[in-house]
């Protein structure tokens, strides 16, 4: 590696070099700008992991951006931040080569090139686990499977670290919170091959013991202990600590909360905890606006009492118009419904939707009784997946119209004819009562930005006259949704969804036309507008159909601080005959996308080109003109 003298005298003579050459212009501009900051020779670890220890900066490219200049004192230690860095990663033998600094023609800015020599790392060879025999097998086993740290990878020292904190985590999830983990090094079979021991002293089991609450006012004990996931007198998990402290966030009463173990110098057999929680205004409002290509302007306004009545029951209201939907819903949830784990959510609504093939009003209430699972796993064995089962009741009053299009299609008379409607004017009302089952299973840390993980859900639903409805017909619709990450910039994320309305034999008569599928938009297949991938009628207008199936797949990436690019694939189409899916007739469209996080929600643009055309469709009356839609929308999406 370069010694410290050479260092000095390297960077100083560049430094006065820059100097000389840029006095009197740069003044004003606080010294030399850094136009560009490179690396050479990097294998083992990525330019940007280097730049983020590094104090010497690229300038932003873009005019208003933030401007970076060059500092001999800060690219001194650069240097050697570079040779500490390699050296904790497991390359103790890296050294810096040569730089290079090269002055644009007007010597205002200059670019920096450093050269590095990577050397061979150390790797390891083995790890030895010694005193963790108080764990379970299995959990053993994966323990030793999901260590950061692999066999034959260099040895990292952060990473060595961090296996260490996952093996006392571990132990601390098994009814031992006074563990100790150590590490000890030997030589291996070769010159730069390590062994690793990670030496367990596990210490006494012990159980939870009293629980002190502090902070709360207005929210009584009782509530607090209903959301920990631990009581006195069973095991001490680490993990019950930590899901116990984020399920004092899920109500939104307190804007601070902590558990923390006491008198564990003491290491008491029952180990007591205390809850310090602070709590927040119990009355919140967010208003949403914002602006998209299918709904124009929106504006949504949600009022809640997170503590309505005490007993951290919820109820609000929330009002909402675009141009696609306007209405008023009334909520009310208890969250603790007989079990620990079970909640019951009341709303009435009276909403209105106006959609390109029909216009709906809605006027009803509806119960859900939704049952959560308990997480499992621990500290190390994963991410913890929350599922859910729901089952709701719904009685609704549906009026509705079919637009002027499907109107003037004489071909359509006999279906308007057979669905009990008069073709001069297919009108419908009636109750739709119904019952249906929903269930999820979400693996995902932030479903509004995941990058791993996988989402399920299922619904099955049943209106029937034996409910005291008018229309009888069950519905069944899935989705999946997958989500990986590669790095830190880039995720692929994919999503499939398919379903089916059926009655038994006979949809034209019980299935209402409002329950028909259809394709398009800015939510699934983007080269395509709103509603305009169904089956089509004699004169191409879409008429819906009774099974769908869909997918969508993106390659997400960081471009650039709040800005993302996307690239993507849909595929998708609509039947009009029930559980029918015929994946060789499916329609595609493919393009790009851009994403700017705003502090009122997602800027989203979306440019999709249709792969195969739909022959004889029709748009606002006229045969389609071109094969592609921009969608573009500004805010959060309701």
């Amino acid at each position: 590696m370069l010694d410290s003298a050479m260092i000095r005298q390297s960077v100083l003579a560049v430094f006065l070099l820059i100097a000389v050459g840029a006095v009197g212009g740069c003044k004003e501009e606080g010294g030399v700008k850094v136009s560009s900051f490179s690396f050479k020779g990097t294998k083992a670890v990525t330019p940007g992991q280097l730049k983020s220890v590094l104090a010497t900066a690229a300038s932003s490219k873009i005019p208003w951006g933030e401007k970076h200049y060059f500092s001999r004192e800060q690219f001194e230690a650069d240097l050697k931040r570079i040779v500490a860095f390699y050296k904790d990663r497991g390359y103790p033998n890296a050294r810096v080569k040569s730089f290079d600094v090269k002055l644009n023609d007007a010597q205002t800015s200059a670019s920096i090139t450093v050269d590095i020599d990577e050397g061979q790392p150390d790797r390891v060879e083995r790890i030895d686990f010694v005193g963790f025999d108080p764990l379970p097998q299995q959990h053993r086993r994966t323990l030793e499977a999901q260590l950061p740290l692999k066999v034959g990878q260099p040895l990292d020292r952060a990473l060595l670290q961090a296996s260490r904190e996952a093996a006392l985590d571990e132990l601390k999830d098994h009814g031992y919170p006074y563990a100790s983990v150590r590490i000890s090094e030997a030589q291996g079979s070769g010159d730069r091959a390590h062994v690793v021991s990670l030496i367990a002293d596990p210490g006494p089991i012990a159980q939870f013991g009293p629980i002190e609450i502090s902070g709360n006012s207005s929210v009584s004990d009782n509530v607090v202990r209903r959301q920990l996931t631990y009581r006195p007198g069973q095991l001490f998990r680490q993990s019950a600590l930590q899901e116990s402290q984020r399920k004092l966030y899920g109500p939104e009463l307190f804007d601070f909360a902590n558990i923390e173990p006491l008198k564990t110098d003491e290491k008491p057999p029952e180990v007591p905890t205390r809850v310090t929680v602070t709590e927040g205004k119990h009355q919140k409002v967010n208003l949403g606006i914002g602006y998209g290509s299918e709904e124009r302007g929106r504006v949504q306004i949600d009022w809640r009492h997170v503590n309505f009545f005490g007993g951290a029951r919820t109820g609000g209201v929330v009002a909402r118009y675009s141009g696609l939907d306007r209405g008023v819903r009334v909520n009310f949830k208890e969250p603790y419904f007989f079990k620990p784990r079970t909640d019951l959510a009341i709303s009435g609504q009276q909403w209105h939707s106006d959609e390109p093939a029909f216009v709906l009003d809605t006027n009803g209430a509806r119960g859900t009784v939704t049952y959560h699972f308990r997480r499992g796993g621990g500290p190390v064995l994963g991410s913890r997946p929350a599922a859910t089962l729901s089952l709701t009741y719904a009685n609704e009053f549906q009026s509705y119209v079919i637009k002027t299009p499907a109107l003037e299609d004489l071909t359509f008379r006999d279906e308007l004819i057979a669905l009990g409607l008069d073709p001069r004017r297919p009108t419908d009302a009636g109750s739709r009562s119904a019952i249906s089952l929903d269930g999820g299973r979400n693996t995902t840390n932030n479903l509004l930005d995941a990058k791993q993980g996988y989402v399920l859900a299922l619904h099955v639903e049943q209106a029937g006259q034996w409910l005291g409805g008018k229309y009888d017909y069950y519905e069944g619709t899935t989705e999946g949704r997958l989500y990986h990450s590669f790095g830190d910039r880039v995720v692929a994320a994919g999503q499939i969804r398919f379903g089916s309305v059926d009655a038994l034999g006979d949809p034209e008569n019980k299935v209402p036309f409002f329950k028909r599928y259809f394709l398009g938009g800015a939510t699934n297949l983007r080269g395509w507008g709103r509603f305009e991938v169904s089956p089509l009628s004699g004169t191409g207008f879409p008429l819906g159909g009774h099974s769908f199936m869909n997918f969508s797949t993106e390659l997400r990436a960081n471009l650039w601080r709040n800005l993302g690019g996307v690239l993507f694939l849909d595929g998708g189409n609509v039947w009009y005959d029930r559980w029918t899916f015929n994946v060789n007739d499916l329609r595609y469209d493919a393009g790009p996308g851009l994403r700017y996080q705003t502090p009122i929600g997602p800027i989203r643009a979306d440019l999709g080109f249709q792969l195969n055309p739909i022959p004889g469709l029709m748009v606002n009356g006229k045969p389609e003109a071109r094969h592609f839609r921009f969608h573009f929308s500004i805010g959060q999406a309701f």
